[in-house]
């Protein structure tokens, strides 16, 4: 009886209790191997769905069974629950959920703070379903801090196990990715790009994208799977696309830091792999903000070592080229001010030796060596910044960068304060190598553009120093800016070329802007190319790349006039090896005939005069038998033979400029100014004895002087200034002034006052004059067209031009078709 009161007991308690329960109850079957009883569950879904305000209390009782199954171990019945859960969660949209949702969560964070991998991959799995569901109503109550930290601190899992090892920390990344998915475009969530998230989030996705690096052997049903590195870009990337323009300062930021606290700038390989990421992932328009950062961290590690710095400097190097895409931004001279700065320190770092000039010795020991490598880095990447700006940035940018060259006496707050004259020549060379990537591919119409003169004169200016290298660097930048259809690789090397077609050069006719720019310039590049030959360091590297520059100046800037100032320049430097008054070496003088004799094989065949072409041949031919150390092939190689002197250079084995004027002259080319040699004009700064730097003293020659009067040696002496002058000047000009406006008044009197007669006759009593003196001149500068049949005799037994009509002319046969 007792036994049937007991059981009656229980019934009547089981039938009373929550339907929710019972069905709740009925899903686990006796054995948990048999799992979810799925006709129940969709009961249980179904009451669920028609009684949405009970979801909570299943919830709640779920959670509750599966609390006392973690704890009594029951897992397979913990596996049941949680299937459970997620069906609800996929069926359940109502706005009730909410409430379901924290016993979800309460429970994954349950089987996650379980030492049991098995369990924390359900719990995760679990998490991953439901951030995938996208909610009706937003909730501001829920918390997220516990799930960062647990994912987080499950990416850095170290467990035994390798196998399990993996899971754990796939699970992990998986977590996360959940984590970043649900908050992201949530508003009423705490901000997951808060840097206390962010800190957590990043440096444990970085810590897997590293341990993966150089894990390639893995078997082909391994490879089918999604590795731990895959998992872990594919979530960094979707973490950076999220990214709106107030956040990607927050996420990279632990980037920077990760780098910095495991030293993996040194090894460059994996910061440049983390930041092609972030410049791929993120949207291009924000790229310059990744760009701000690395600039801003580069300054705060400006003291240390040169390996660290270089690193910076590689990753900067890829980011450019990555956001050339994109935008640089309105920061494109702060990072050229960034890398010249880290460009000067690096000199002075390299020779003070030490990372704190104030102090006695230095706080780390500096090797020359990673600082020439920085360096180098450096100036790569000013050249790629600068190829993903367009023309006109770059023009400032060249500026920009020209300026900051330092010239002692000139600008001495711009040179180096703690490593003296020879930290000033070496950023010098640097800033000049600087230039060079910049100007790299520089393509312009206009060349007053390209080469303004507040470019160009200080530019040149560095050409005159005494050191072959910055000379050298000066070159190579007149012919980047100047070879605007790539010819210069086909000047390479001096020789004489016997016939150009081969070489195929693009040769455009000269614009109203080229020719401007060698009214303007012309002279002061003759001049600079004179002075260059004429330097004694100069060696077979700038005896080469000068002749590139008169070829390039002949194909690129070259009208009639110009090719006439070339050839004269060109006779001028033969000149200048011949002369005694000039102490050069035996190797100059040769090189300067080759140079001469390969440029003017060159220009006579780009005028096509037939003359001018047979007497250069003829010369050349001359030297190849009698002087071979007076061309090209003989003198620019390795272990040049060279004659003891040059003393017997004359006669046939010279261009003469006599004959190269009269052949031009016949064919229309000014006679005066190929007889007239040319002379380049001195300035104070070439009378110099030795020229330790070129900031001692720069004064280059007045434009107009430079561009009319070439050929002047001589200035007027200047009159001397005294109080007696000045007082004269002020009385005369008083007086002036006085006779110009009684002159005047005169003047408008007279036209007031004075008959039409008078006036009409005066006017054409001017006209006439002015017709006069026109006629002189049309007389003087107009010459009859040359004569095939001769001359004739004028009364005075002079002989003068006669002028015959064109259909009177005897042309020879083969001019007649």
């Amino acid at each position: 009886m007792l036994c049937i009161a007991f059981w009656w007991v229980c019934g009547c308690c089981g039938a009373l209790r929550p339907r929710y329960k019972r069905l709740v109850d009925n899903i686990f079957p006796e054995d948990p191997e048999d799992g979810l009883v799925k006709a129940n569950m969709e009961k249980l879904t179904f009451y669920a769905l028609s009684a949405p305000e009970k979801l909570d209390r299943i919830g709640a009782y779920l959670s509750e069974r599966l609390s006392r199954d973690v704890a009594r171990h029951r897992y397979g019945y913990v596996c049941i629950a949680m299937e459970a859960l997620d069906q609800l969660l996929m069926a359940c949209h109502c706005q009730s959920i909410n409430l379901f949702v924290e016993s979800f969560l309460k429970m994954v964070r349950k089987l996650l703070e379980s030492d049991k991998p098995n369990l924390q991959i359900l719990g995760t799995n679990s998490f991953v379903k439901f951030a995938n569901i996208e909610e009706d109503t937003p909730s501001y109550h829920r918390s997220y801090d516990f799930f960062v930290s647990r994912f987080s601190e499950m990416c850095h899992s170290s467990y035994e196990d390798p196998d399990i090892r993996t899971k754990i920390r796939m699970a992990g990344i998986k977590g996360l990715q959940g984590v970043v998915r649900k908050t992201v475009n949530d508003e009423l969530q705490a901000n997951i790009w808060d840097p206390q998230h962010m800190d957590k989030i990043v440096p444990s996705l970085l810590f897997n994208l590293q341990s993966g690096e150089g894990v390639e052997s893995r078997s082909p049903s391994e490879k089918e799977k999604e590795s731990p590195v895959e998992l872990t870009e594919r979530c960094f990337r979707e973490l950076l696309g999220r990214a709106a323009y107030g956040n990607i300062k927050n996420a990279v930021t632990p980037v920077l830091m990760h780098l910095d606290n495991h030293s993996l700038w040194e090894g460059k390989t994996f910061a440049v792999r983390c930041f092609k990421i972030i410049m791929y992932s993120i949207q291009s328009q924000h790229s310059h903000l990744v760009i701000q950062q690395l600039l801003g961290h580069l300054d705060a590690n400006s003291k240390s070592s040169a390996t660290v710095r270089a690193g910076i400097v590689e990753v900067l190097l890829e980011a450019a080229a990555i956001a050339a895409s994109g935008s640089v931004g309105p920061t494109v001279l702060e990072v050229f001010n960034t890398l010249l700065r880290q460009l000067r320190l690096s000199v002075d770092f390299e020779l003070t030796g030490s990372y704190d000039p104030g102090s006695s010795m230095g706080t780390k020991i500096i090797k020359t060596h990673g600082e020439r490598q920085l360096q180098e880095a450096v100036i790569r990447t000013i050249g790629s910044f600068a190829n993903t700006l367009p023309t006109y940035q770059r023009s400032e940018v060249m500026l920009f960068i020209m300026g900051k060259i330092p010239v002692p006496g000139v600008h001495p707050a711009l040179s180096s304060s703690c490593s003296g004259p020879e930290g000033t020549r070496m950023i010098q060379i640097m800033l000049l190598k600087s230039l060079v990537q910049v100007t790299a591919g520089f393509q312009t119409t206009n060349m007053l553009t390209a080469l303004p003169s507040s470019f160009l004169e200080p530019l040149l200016s560095f050409s005159l120093t005494e050191d072959p290298e910055v000379r050298l660097l000066v070159i190579h930048i007149l012919l980047s800016l100047i070879d605007r259809h790539d010819n210069r690789p086909k000047f390479s090397a001096i020789s004489i070329i016997s016939d150009i077609s081969v070489l195929k050069l693009k040769v455009d006719k000269c614009s109203r802007q080229d020719n401007l720019f060698m009214k303007k310039h012309g002279q002061q590049l003759y001049r600079h190319i004179y002075l260059g030959c004429k330097e004694q360091s100069s060696g077979r590297q700038h005896y080469e790349n000068l002749y590139n520059l008169l070829a390039l100046l002949s194909m690129e800037l070259a009208n009639e006039e110009v090719v006439v100032d070339l050839i004269r320049l060109a006779l001028a430097l033969q000149d200048l090896a011949l002369s005694t008054e000039e102490s050069m070496p035996v190797f100059n003088r040769c090189a300067i005939h080759a140079l001469a004799g390969a440029y003017l094989n060159l220009i006579c065949q780009l005028t096509t005069v037939p003359a001018f072409c047979q007497h250069i041949h003829e010369v050349i031919e001359v030297r190849q038998k009698e002087a071979p150390f007076l061309l090209p092939e003989d003198i620019f190689i390795e272990g040049p033979k060279l004659p003891p002197s040059l003393e017997k250079v004359e006669g046939e084995v010279l261009f003469l400029q006599s004959k190269i004027t009269e052949v031009l002259g016949g064919s229309g080319y000014n006679i005066d100014r190929l007889a007239t040699p040319y002379i380049p004009q001195y300035t104070d700064e070439d009378r110099l004895s030795k020229r330790k730097s070129i900031g001692d003293n720069i004064s280059l020659p007045p434009e107009d002087e430079s561009r009319n009067s070439p050929e002047k040696e001589e200035r007027t002496p200047a009159e001397e200034i005294t109080f007696e002058t000045l007082k004269n000047a002020i009385v005369d000009s008083v007086g002036m002034e006085e006779q110009e406006r009684e002159r005047r008044r005169q003047v408008v009197e007279k036209f007031q006052k004075a008959p039409f007669e008078e006036i009409a006759a005066h006017c054409g009593a001017r006209a006439t004059l002015l017709q006069s003196k026109l006629n002189q001149i049309f007389e003087i500068t107009i010459r009859p067209p040359p004569s095939p049949s001769g001359t004739i005799s004028s009364g005075y037994g002079q002989t003068q031009s006669r002028s015959v009509p064109v259909y009177e002319m005897k042309f020879p046969d083969l001019c007649v078709y």
